[in-house]
Parts: C-alpha cells; sequence; structure tokens
C-alpha cells in the first residue's frame, strides 16, 4: 500500500515502475535522494553538485517528473525541481517492507561505497532494508554491531562495516523516521 499522495496525481502503481528503476540504478537514485534534501535545485545546479552528464541528468529528471516523483517550482527557465517524499509499502507471502527515501539513499550510495555494495549482493535489497533499520539504532546508541550481527544473522564484523556504511544515512534521515 503505498502511503504518500503523489503530487502528479497518478495512482502509486503508476509510480512503482520509476521506483523500482530508482532501487536499481544507483545514479537515479543518487539524482533523487539530493533534489529531495537539496531541493528545489536546477538541473545545472545536480549536473555540477553530482558530476552527471547534463543529457543525463535531463533524461533522469523528466523520468521523475513523469513518475510525479519530482515537480517543478516555477515556470521560469531554468526550471528549478522538487521532489515528493516515498513510502511505498510492499508485502508478499507475510513479509512487509516500506521503501523510504533513506533506503533510496543507501542505495544511491551504491557506486561510490563498495560496502553497501557487497551487503546488497549478498543479501539483497531487503536485506540492506533492514540492516537500515539497525543503523538508525546504532546511531541512536540503542544497538551495537554485536546486537546487529545476532539479530541480523551476521558476523559480528559483518553488522560492524555494514553499520559504519549505512550511519550517514541514518544519520541524514533520523528525523524522518522519528
Amino acid at each position: 500500500m503505498a502511503q504518500s499522495p503523489p503530487r502528479s496525481g497518478r495512482p502509486p502503481i503508476q509510480q512503482l515502475q520509476t521506483v523500482a528503476d530508482l532501487l536499481d540504478t544507483p545514479a537515479l537514485a543518487r539524482l533523487y535522494a539530493h533534489i529531495l534534501q537539496h531541493g528545489p535545485v536546477t538541473v545545472s545546479e545536480l549536473v555540477d553538485e553530482l558530476d552527471i552528464p547534463q543529457g543525463t541528468a535531463y533524461d533522469y529528471v523528466q523520468n521523475l517528473e513523469t513518475a510525479g516523483l519530482v515537480g517543478k517550482t516555477r515556470d521560469q527557465r531554468p526550471y528549478k525541481y522538487d521532489a515528493e517524499s516515498i513510502a511505498l509499502t510492499l508485502s508478499t507471502d507475510g513479509e512487509t517492507q516500506t521503501i523510504t527515501p533513506a533506503l533510496i539513499a543507501a542505495v544511491a550510495r551504491r557506486d561510490e561505497d563498495e560496502d553497501i555494495d557487497i551487503y546488497i549482493e549478498r543479501h539483497g535489497l531487503d536485506g540492506l532494508a533492514v540492516a537500515l533499520e539497525y543503523a538508525y539504532e546504532y546511531v541512536d546508541g540503542t544497538v551495537n554491531h554485536r546486537i546487529a550481527a545476532r539479530e541480523l544473522d551476521l558476523s559480528p564484523l559483518e553488522a560492524e562495516i555494514i553499520l559504519q556504511a549505512l550511519e550517514p544515512v541514518a544519520t541524514e534521515y533520523a528525523d524522518a523516521v522519528a
């Protein structure tokens, strides 16, 4: 069940493909996360701040705008864009997982952080989402890497590595969870 009403008025099921693309394309996820955290921004600012090709930036912004995840905040050029926060909850066979901006931001770091990339390869996006939940508790001091290791069925070293890799995301998005 989707929880955030889309800005575009598009039903959440129509946004599903774009959300899937965000989880599968770290550069797109990085662009979305940047707009959400720093918007409204122009495409030129995205090109400069994210060091991505201009054509790619325009394509990504257009795809996100078509899906209703990004919208123009002014009608004059250069256009400025702001992003809509996502909260898409999926349920299958009794398992439930919510796709949040923090999860997308964690995926966005996949290209830059080898530890996150390896963790996703070993445990999938569901595993990353669960590790992110522990990262919030790790940041606020209620869980340490040994507790996370035991509960996630990981070695203490692997738990420490992923918690440290996710710590910046958990810190940045802590207010969204509280």
